[in-house]
């Protein structure tokens, strides 16, 4: 009988073994790229958080601090400020709750209000002591990868070779968070589309967005509104980007990708539950 490959075994106890799993965005921002400032306001927010979650949401990522291009640095207290009344509105109201930040102090103050999971689009390397709140509190940690910072990225990014190049750095990034005893079946990855990558980078990574399983961890897909599928598709405006948000899912959910970060919960679950139905259904003889 043939062995079954570490990874395999790793990633069938990992809390997100299964799938495909939803996180909705809960921004509590005024300048996020796609809903800035829409939800801003306390009650707004948590009802939205609501809202996602009654569509299908199983996880809320809840951020105080908008990450698009050219986006300007909050200080701590106030993505603090912004986000805990938020966390605390919603805990117990989602499976998980993620709190989307890059800062030790301000994951220390989500999880002391009711976040589960921490998602940091640095990958832990923002803040020196931000992967030490993570052993500390051994919940589930998204790693992105992104090249260069929100001020950045988009100046001109570069690569060798896009997808390798993720690859390497995230299977850095996970080695060593088991260096300090934060355990692999709590880790996922997400390789960071539009964030320090051109339309054609991101259209590479989603080509080979498979390749991404052999690092042995779920992998989270975030396409969601991005402005790649606006320039693709004829200079679409975000609000008007939905059908190809979908259509990016879609491809991701055809290569086994576990996890999904979108704006629109409600539309996604349908889109899937329909694939999934296709696919399950008997072939004709």
């Amino acid at each position: 009988m043939s062995k079954m490959n570490p990874k395999c075994a790793l990633l069938k106890r990992h809390v997100f073994a299964g799938g495909p799993h939803i996180m909705g965005v809960v921004n509590v921002t005024p300048d996020s790229f796609s809903d800035g400032g829409d939800f801003l306001n306390i009650d707004k927010a948590i009802e939205h958080g609501l809202q996602l979650v009654h569509d299908g949401a199983t996880i809320l990522d809840i951020g105080g601090e908008s990450t698009r291009p050219g986006a300007e640095v909050v200080e701590v207290a106030e993505e603090i400020e912004r986000i805990v009344r938020v966390i605390e509105g919603l805990k117990g109201k989602a499976p998980w709750i993620s709190v989307d930040t890059r800062n030790a102090k301000v994951m220390e103050a989500a999880l002391k209000a009711g976040a589960n999971a921490l998602n940091d689009i640095s990958a832990l390397t923002h803040d020196s002591q931000s992967i030490h709140v993570a052993f500390e509190a051994q919940v589930p940690v998204f790693l992105m990868h992104m090249q260069g910072n929100p001020q950045s990225m988009q100046k001109k990014p570069h690569y060798n070779n896009v997808v390798e190049d993720i690859y390497q750095y995230l299977q850095e990034r996970i080695s060593i968070c088991e260096t300090h005893r934060i355990d692999a079946d709590l880790l996922i990855c997400d390789p960071g589309i539009g964030f320090g990558k051109t339309v054609e980078d991101n259209l590479l990574v989603l080509r080979n967005i498979s390749k991404f399983h052999d690092l042995g961890v779920p992998v989270l897909l975030g396409t969601s509104r991005k402005s790649f599928i606006g320039k693709v598709a004829n200079d679409e405006p975000v609000n008007e980007r939905i059908p190809g948000s979908l259509a990016s899912a879609l491809w991701g959910l055809s290569q086994g990708v576990q996890i999904y970060r979108v704006h629109d919960v409600k539309e996604t679950v349908q889109a899937f539950k329909i694939y999934q139905a296709i696919s399950s259904v008997e072939a004709e003889s």
